[in-house]
């Protein structure tokens, strides 16, 4: 796992260390670095998947983030040229990369030793790793299958769209123990994405039957009630886009195994609150399992569901990482505050940031006030 993430003069932070845990939620207000995490991450992922990072280049532009040029990467008050990535992990590795500014550049060559060669077994470059994208795919009656993604690589690809083509090759494979659903006997991976997508659509089946001479798998969806009485079998464009959203978040959560890095953003997404809960305990239980999961979210539902993972047992304090972002002022002066608060056995925070989640109640606050006319 990857214990800490510093980046120097990357975008938006000119020399910021992040901890990282078992589970690690990114919050706070839009263009304040949550993102700018991630990419740091995917920069270094898509530079070693292209050839580029061993050979001391680091690729701007990829399948997994577009950045643009260096000028677009390098912190716009950065003191000198050069950005800076480090990554320490739990087993005690290290690395640190530092790259030269070309501003027109796409591709940066690194003025640092090159990374010893266990660094690349970690998961960040290995097939046990996930990243879903905030703009998935929506729904869909037949999706794209690609074996090179799915077969021999593992992927789901970064909008899920092969998460139905993964389900029609390893749907029978067992998941996790402590990743299955309470209220299931069978261990496989279909039925357990069943049970919990069941938790955001309540009676959900799924239905996909993979066409490998088309190149295609078609979904469509039924829903059972009590008796197990089944509905008619409708097309996926008619159950609206929360469950298109969501299946490939829960397929990524499931199918991995412990020393996992799986990348989340916004996994909330089109989904009503209840289910938002059950997604975070399913990231809880994840995290649980050994497997590292990073989130970006804006949904005090999918937070108050970690926290309720804390107090519920699922999950211990120390492997819950908060990182809140605010920003200060503009201009020269302009700095990204990090606020990391800290969640004790009871699923309570130690400090609670002006701004952290808190709309609720200030809205309700203003309500509650009597209207003067």
């Amino acid at each position: 796992m990857i214990s800490e993430l510093q980046m120097v003069n990357f975008k938006c932070f000119e020399d910021q260390t992040f901890s990282l845990a078992p589970l690690t939620l990114l919050s706070g207000l839009n263009s304040t670095g949550k993102s700018t995490v991630l990419q740091a991450l995917l920069l270094l992922r898509q530079s070693f998947q292209d050839g580029a990072l061993v050979k001391g280049w680091l690729s701007l532009n990829g399948e997994l983030v577009e950045i643009g040029t260096a000028k677009d990467a390098l912190n716009e008050w950065a003191r000198d040229e050069q950005i800076g990535l480090r990554l320490d992990f739990t087993s005690g590795a290290s690395v640190s990369f530092v790259f030269a500014y070309d501003p027109s550049s796409t591709v940066l060559s690194t003025v640092s030793e090159g990374a010893p060669a266990d660094t690349f077994n970690e998961s960040l470059f290995s097939n046990e790793f996930h990243y879903i994208e905030a703009e998935r795919l929506g729904p869909r009656t037949s999706v794209e299958m690609n074996d090179y993604y799915v077969r021999q690589r593992r992927q789901l690809g970064s909008a899920g769209e092969y998460a139905l083509h993964y389900l029609s090759l390893f749907g029978s494979q067992p998941v996790h123990e402590k990743l299955r659903h309470p209220g299931t006997n069978s261990p496989t991976l279909s039925e357990q994405v069943e049970a919990w997508m069941g938790e955001i659509s309540p009676g959900l089946r799924l239905h996909y039957t993979a066409h490998p001479t088309m190149d295609l798998v078609n979904l469509g969806v039924s829903f059972s009630g009590k008796g197990e009485i089944t509905s008619s079998e409708y097309r996926a464009t008619n159950v609206g886009f929360g469950i298109a959203y969501s299946l490939p978040v829960v397929v990524a959560l499931l199918s991995a195994a412990p020393n996992f890095l799986v990348l989340l953003e916004n996994p909330e997404a089109h989904v009503h609150p209840r289910g938002q809960v059950k997604l975070a305990e399913l990231a809880g239980r994840a995290a649980s399992a050994g497997i590292q999961v990073l989130i970006e979210s804006h949904s005090d539902h999918f937070l108050n569901g970690i926290r309720l993972a804390v107090h519920d047992g699922l999950l211990l304090p120390d492997a819950v990482q908060l990182h809140y972002f605010t920003r200060r002022s503009a201009g020269r002066d302009s700095r990204i505050l990090v606020t990391s608060p800290r969640v004790d056995r009871n699923g309570r925070l130690d400090v609670w940031p002006e701004g952290f989640f808190d709309e609720f109640e200030r809205a309700l606050e203003r309500l509650m006030q009597p209207v003067t006319v």
